[in-house]
């Protein structure tokens, strides 16, 4: 089976031959992208696409690479030895699995979400690179070998908040999703918004794409927001006209704080705003 997209996911051509790639190429998909432009979303779909079962990790900047694979939990066994409980005998009762082994024992290839792998220290990418590569891990507790029943399909994302190691780059099929541009929005907005009027549709994709041009901004709005501001605009029956008002008093668009999250983009975007229909 191939990832062609889904009803509800958008995918560009590049998109589709990457994930494509990746599991013909039996390697992790690294996908690096603007925030908001559905690089989490993408492991969801291709597991929905493909039929598989999807496995998440969600990445902080506590999170250790030990924990994908297994944690042993000493401190339970040595409270459960002092109160005589019966399972202390079985150490394998207090190893809980992670992630990966969970993705290993499915009874089908499964797609494994490491979900914004650069929040993590900066040996966490070294730390996985054999167990993604050979697909098997040792259970030093139990002198267990865990190898995966069939291999998953590994999609990890990436905010460029550090860089990654040359050594772990080696191992993954890279794609870099690029902001998506009118034509691709408009197959995106069509997919949440099936009915909205042309009208709104043009003149909120303009008002939006021109915020994402000016220049300076400290977050540029996404997907994701342009989707919430759609819904608002929806809901509060705001029509086409209203999106660009003529009154220079009125320069900012209805609902910005849906677009705009810092009120040092706010004076920013009013201040292009007001020069551009000061003519200057």
């Amino acid at each position: 089976m191939r990832f062609e997209g889904t009803d509800t996911y958008i995918a560009t051509p590049d998109l589709m031959l990457a994930v494509n790639a990746a599991v013909t190429l039996e390697r992790p998909l690294l996908v690096k992208g603007e925030p908001g432009t559905g690089k989490t979303l993408l492991a969801e779909e291709v597991a929905r696409s493909l039929g598989r079962p999807l496995v998440q990790w969600h990445i902080k900047s506590t999170t250790k690479a030990q924990q994908g694979l297994y944690e042993y939990d000493a401190v339970s066994r040595l409270r459960d030895s002092q109160l005589g409980d019966e399972h202390v005998g079985d150490i394998a009762h207090y190893i809980k699995r992670g992630v990966l082994w969970e993705a290993f024992g499915s009874d089908s290839p499964a797609v494994v979400l490491i979900d914004e792998i650069d929040k993590a220290d900066i040996e966490f990418p070294n730390d996985l690179l054999r167990e993604l590569d050979r697909m098997e891990f040792y259970v030093y507790e139990t002198q267990t070998t865990i190898r995966a029943r069939h291999r998953p399909l590994v999609v990890i994302t990436s905010n460029n908040e550090k860089e990654l190691p040359d050594a772990f780059l080696r191992r993954c099929f890279f794609h870099y999703i690029r902001f998506p541009d009118k034509e691709t929005m408009t197959r995106i907005v069509d997919v949440h918004f099936p009915g909205l009027k042309k009208t709104l549709l043009k003149e909120a994709l303009e008002v939006f794409f021109e915020l994402r041009e000016v220049p300076g901004l400290k977050k540029k709005p996404s997907t994701s927001e342009l989707l919430d501001w759609l819904k608002l605009l929806l809901a509060e029956d705001i029509p086409p006209e209203a999106l660009r008002s003529h009154d220079k008093k009125v320069i900012i668009p209805p609902l910005h704080g849906a677009l705009l999250k810092n009120e040092q983009d706010v004076h920013l975007f009013e201040k292009v705003a007001f020069m551009a229909r000061s003519g200057r």
